[in-house]
C-alpha cells in the first residue's frame, strides 16, 4: 500500500510539473513541418537517438525503428546517446566531460523526466531532465522546434550540488545521431583574411573530423562554425538529403564529426574547450549556446531558404526590416581626412542618392593620435586637428544634406600607445611574464571584467549621448588573443575564452535594450566574426574585406547558403579591374553600399550608380526579404546567377555575372529560373543599363511555364559582363 500511494504521489507531482514519467512514455518524439527527431528512453534509463528524417505518417511507427537494425554489438548501449557522458562506459567522443570536485572523471546521465512545451506560434520546446545516480551532477537537454521552417535547435544547462568546484572539461550544446550506412559527404568552410568562406567536400571516413577554433575572437578567421553533411550521396541545389548546421556562439567552438563503428555519423558541436575546463561553482547553471541544424530532403536551396526564414523571423535584428544604403569613407581617406575633407564626401553621399555616410577609422586620438593602425585605440576622445568641432559638426552637416550619419569604432581593442592602456594594464588580456604579441599593432580588452564591460559600454552610450540623432555604428573586431590571461579570473584562467564571449553579449544587450534600433554592422576585418548569437544585436555583417567583384560572386554564394541577403554588406570599391556596372551589380545582391571617391567618377559611371540606387531602393524588399534561389554555380561556369522572388510572387529580380574572361566565354544557354508559377505570364526586363548602352535582353512577356522549363539566356559575355533582370508579373 505504502508503494503503491509512493508512486500515486510521485505521478502526480510529476503531472503537476507538466513532466512525463517513464512509465508513461518511453518515446520522445521532436517533430517539425517535414522531419522528426525521435529519441527513446531505454531500460537503463539512457536516452538515445533513434530516428532523424523525414516525418513518418503514424506516431505509433516510432518505436517498431529500433527493432529494424541489426548492425552489430553496441558494448556501451550509447553510441547514439543524445548527449553522451565519459568515464564510465563510453567508448566514444562524448558531449560532456567532468572532474567532480573529489576528483572522480566518471558521469552517467539518466533520465529522470520530460516536458514540451509552446515556446510561440509554431515553435514548441522539449526540455529533458538527465541525473547522474552517484553524484548531484543535473543536465538539461533543450531542443526547440521551428515547425514552419523545419529548423531545430538544441542546447543543454549544467548544475551540482557538490561540495567544492566541478570542472567542465568538454560541454557541447548537442550530440546528433544520424544513420546512414558510412555514405556522408561533409562541407566545410577554410579561409584567411580576405579569402574567406573557401568551400571544400569530402566523404567522411572512420575517425574524428574536427572543424574548431582558438582564435578567441575573430574566431572564424581560419574557420567558420557553419557546415553541411549530405546523406547517401553529395547533395545538389535542388536534389538529395543534406543537413545544415552551426553554433550561435561568437568565440572558439568545435565540432566534431565521428564515424562510428555500425557506420552512422555522430555530430557533437560547442564551445572549444582547448585551454578552455570551466570551473562551476555548486548551484551555478552553466548554459552551453545553442546549435542550429536543419535536414532537407530536396537538396541545398530548400535548406537554405528555410533557414533565411528562420533567421528573418527569429534570429537577425530587425530581421523583417529595411536596410540603408552608405557612402563609406575608408577606401576614399584611409586616415588621412579632416573636416573640410568630411564634409565633401557627406555632400556626395546625397549626390550619389544614399541614405547615410560611414566615418570610418582614425577620428579619435589626441595624446597618440590615430593616423595609422598604431596607436589611440581606447581613446575615444575626438581628435581635435581633424576634427575641431566635434562630431556634432559632421552630424548636423549629414543632417543638413538629408543623410545619416554612421561611425566606425573597435571597442574591445586596445593600443599599447593610448592612455587606456597606460592607466589600465589590469584590463587588457596579456601574460604577466611574456613579451606581448600584437594583431594589427592591438590587443583585446578583458571582457570577463564587469569593469570593462562598463567602459565599453560607455564608448557606445558617450557617442550616443553627445551625438542623440547618430543613425548607424559600424563595430570592428581586428584582433584575436594572444597570450590569453586574465587579471580579473585570478585562479580559473581556464574560463577566459567562454568569459569574454558572455561578457561581450551582455554589453551588447544593454547597448540593444538602449539603442534597440539604430542599425549595426558586425565587421571583423572580413567575415572573422559571424554568427546567429552575434546576429540578433547587429542587422548586418562585413563578409570580407575583398571587395574585388570577381572574388565576391564567390564569397557571397558560399555565405547565401547560410545567411539571408539583408545580412550581408556588400561594397562597391576601386577593388579589382571590372567596370562599376558590374561592381556595383554584384553590390546589389547584398546590402549596397559605396566606398569610392564619387569625384573621381565620371559622367558616365555617376549617373550609372544614382540609378542603380534607385533600383535597388526599389526592388529593396524583394533582395532583402524575398525568397533566394541559387541558378547557376559560379564553380565550373562561364557565369553565375541568382535570384530573388518577394513573398507574393508578383516580382523578382535576376543578378547574372561573368566569372571567366577566356575566349567565347559566357552564357550560351538559357539559364532556368525558380520560384515561379507556371501559368501565370511576367515580363523580363534589364535594369541597371549603363547609359548610352543598350539593353542586352529585349523586354517582354514570357510564361512562368517557359521561364522554368527553358529559361532565358542573359547574354552575359567577356564584352557584357553583368546583366540585371527584372521579373515582374502581369
Amino acid at each position: 500500500m505504502k508503494k503503491i500511494r509512493k508512486y500515486y504521489y510521485t505521478a502526480v507531482l510529476f503531472l503537476l510539473a507538466g513532466l512525463t514519467p517513464l512509465a508513461a512514455q518511453q518515446i520522445i518524439a521532436v517533430k517539425t513541418k517535414n522531419n522528426a527527431l525521435v529519441l527513446q528512453v531505454n531500460s537503463a534509463k539512457e536516452v538515445n537517438t533513434i530516428y532523424f528524417g523525414e516525418k513518418l505518417a503514424n506516431d505509433t511507427d516510432y518505436d517498431k525503428i529500433a527493432g529494424q537494425y541489426h548492425q552489430g554489438n553496441d558494448y556501451t548501449g550509447i553510441y547514439n546517446s543524445v548527449y553522451t557522458p565519459s568515464g564510465s562506459k563510453n567508448l566514444l567522443e562524448p558531449a560532456i566531460t567532468v572532474t567532480h570536485a573529489d576528483g572522480n572523471t566518471s558521469l552517467d546521465l539518466h533520465y529522470v523526466a520530460h516536458k514540451t512545451t509552446q515556446a510561440g506560434e509554431g515553435v514548441s520546446q522539449t526540455e529533458i531532465t538527465l541525473k547522474d545516480p552517484v553524484y548531484p551532477v543535473e543536465v538539461h537537454v533543450f531542443i526547440t522546434a521551428y515547425f514552419e521552417n523545419d529548423i531545430i535547435e538544441q542546447w543543454t544547462t549544467i548544475k551540482h550540488a557538490e561540495k567544492g568546484m566541478v570542472t567542465l572539461n568538454k560541454y557541447a550544446s548537442a550530440n546528433l545521431y544520424l544513420k546512414g550506412n558510412n555514405n556522408f559527404w561533409l562541407n566545410h568552410y577554410h579561409g584567411e583574411w580576405a579569402k574567406e568562406m573557401q568551400p571544400e567536400e569530402a566523404r567522411l571516413t572512420h575517425g574524428i573530423k574536427v572543424l574548431d577554433s582558438k582564435l578567441g575572437t575573430r574566431a572564424n578567421l581560419f574557420m567558420p562554425s557553419v557546415f553541411m553533411v549530405s546523406l547517401e550521396k553529395p547533395a545538389t541545389e535542388d536534389e538529395g538529403k543534406v543537413l545544415f548546421a552551426g553554433l550561435e556562439w561568437s568565440g572558439n567552438f568545435r565540432t566534431d564529426l565521428e564515424v562510428d563503428p555500425f557506420n552512422n555519423l555522430r555530430i557533437i558541436s560547442g564551445i572549444n574547450n582547448a585551454a578552455a575546463d570551466y570551473k562551476l561553482a555548486k548551484n551555478e547553471t552553466f548554459t552551453t549556446p545553442k546549435f542550429w541544424y536543419t535536414l532537407s530532403n530536396k537538396g541545398k536551396g530548400f535548406a537554405s531558404r528555410n533557414l533565411h526564414d528562420w533567421a528573418r523571423n527569429y534570429k537577425i535584428l530587425d530581421g523583417k526590416g529595411q536596410r540603408v544604403t552608405l557612402l563609406n569613407n575608408w577606401e576614399a581617406t584611409y586616415f588621412d581626412f579632416d573636416e573640410t575633407k568630411l564634409k565633401g564626401l557627406i555632400a556626395d553621399s546625397k549626390n550619389l542618392g544614399v541614405d547615410l555616410f560611414l566615418l570610418d577609422d582614425g577620428w579619435f586620438g589626441n595624446t597618440y593620435p590615430r593616423n595609422d593602425d598604431t596607436a589611440a585605440l581606447g581613446d575615444w576622445d575626438v581628435s581635435k586637428k581633424k576634427l575641431p568641432n566635434g562630431i556634432g559638426t559632421l552630424v548636423k552637416t549629414a543632417i543638413d544634406n538629408k543623410v545619416g550619419f554612421g561611425i566606425w569604432i573597435e571597442p574591445e581593442m586596445v593600443s599599447p600607445s593610448s592612455n587606456l592602456y597606460k592607466n589600465h594594464p589590469d584590463w587588457v588580456i596579456k601574460q604577466p611574464e611574456r613579451p606581448e604579441h600584437y594583431f594589427r599593432n592591438q590587443l583585446v580588452l578583458d571582457l570577463s571584467n564587469p569593469k570593462v564591460q562598463d567602459f565599453v559600454f560607455g564608448v557606445v552610450d558617450q557617442l550616443f549621448t553627445e551625438n542623440p540623432e547618430l543613425a548607424y555604428i559600424k563595430w570592428d573586431c581586428n584582433a584575436v588573443i594572444y597570450n590569453a590571461y586574465s587579471k580579473n579570473l585570478k585562479a580559473n584562467q581556464s574560463n577566459l575564452y567562454t568569459d569574454y564571449v558572455t561578457g561581450l553579449y551582455k554589453v551588447l544587450e544593454r547597448i540593444r535594450t538602449k539603442y534597440p534600433k539604430v542599425p549595426m554592422m558586425l565587421c571583423s576585418g572580413g567575415g572573422g566574426r559571424v554568427d546567429y548569437a552575434a546576429l540578433k544585436y547587429f542587422t548586418e555583417f562585413w563578409p570580407s574585406d575583398n571587395t574585388d567583384p570577381l572574388e565576391r560572386v564567390f564569397l557571397q554564394w558560399e555565405y547565401s547558403y547560410f545567411y539571408p541577403a539583408l545580412t550581408l554588406s556588400a561594397h562597391v570599391t576601386d577593388w579589382g579591374k571590372q567596370p562599376i556596372k558590374y561592381r556595383t551589380d554584384v553590390a546589389m545582391m547584398g546590402k549596397l553600399g559605396f566606398d569610392i571617391v564619387v569625384k573621381h567618377l565620371s559622367e558616365g559611371d555617376l549617373a550609372f550608380c544614382q540609378q542603380a540606387i534607385k533600383n535597388y531602393s526599389a526592388l529593396g524588399s524583394t533582395i532583402w526579404q524575398g525568397t533566394q534561389y541559387r541558378l547557376q554555380s559560379p564553380w565550373g561556369n562561364d557565369a553565375a546567377s541568382v535570384m530573388y522572388v518577394n513573398k507574393n510572387g508578383n516580382e523578382g529580380v535576376m543578378f547574372n555575372y561573368s566569372v571567366n574572361n577566356r575566349y567565347d566565354s559566357g552564357t550560351h544557354n538559357p539559364i532556368k529560373l525558380k520560384g515561379l508559377e507556371a501559368g501565370k505570364n511576367y515580363q523580363v526586363e534589364e535594369i541597371n543599363v549603363y547609359p548610352g548602352k543598350k539593353t542586352s535582353v529585349t523586354t517582354a512577356v514570357f510564361s512562368g511555364d517557359f521561364l522554368m522549363q527553358v529559361g532565358i539566356n542573359p547574354n552575359v559575355n567577356t564584352t557584357n559582363t553583368s546583366v540585371v533582370l527584372k521579373i515582374t508579373r502581369v
